[in-house]
């Protein structure tokens, strides 16, 4: 699977940004997807994931209530609503795939990555 994240960009702290991602090349509707991001200086963590049959979509907790993930099987797409953005929200937003996920939060069991897009937040 082919990922292409896009829409981030610069917000005022409060603001909202929708990125989304776009799969291509398998079936979208039988991988999990999750989005993750990472700060500068800092690793690579999780923000938010769905398993391949959809259900309630898992959240980090610093982002529970501001943020929601969505996503489109018909179109191939997922989306990461994000309100009541915060500056410890820029980041590089990656979107990420696979097939065998069982544990939403783990980086190491999506085999596909976009090329994220980033997400900047002022104060």
């Amino acid at each position: 699977v082919q990922l292409q994240a896009s829409g981030g960009g610069l917000v005022q702290a409060g603001g909202s940004l929708r990125p989304s991602c776009a799969a291509s090349g398998r079936t979208f509707s039988n991988y999990a997807m999750g989005w993750f991001r990472q700060a500068p200086g800092k690793e690579r963590e999780f923000v938010a994931a769905s398993s391949w049959s959809g259900g309630t979509p898992y959240y980090t907790d610093s982002v529970r209530g501001r943020f929601s993930f969505s996503r489109d099987n018909a179109k191939n797409m997922v989306f990461l609503q994000m309100n009541s953005l915060k500056p410890e929200d820029t980041a590089v937003h990656y979107c990420a795939t696979g097939r065998v996920v069982t544990a939403l939060s783990a980086s190491v069991q999506y085999t596909s990555w976009g090329q994220g897009t980033l997400v900047t937040v002022s104060s």
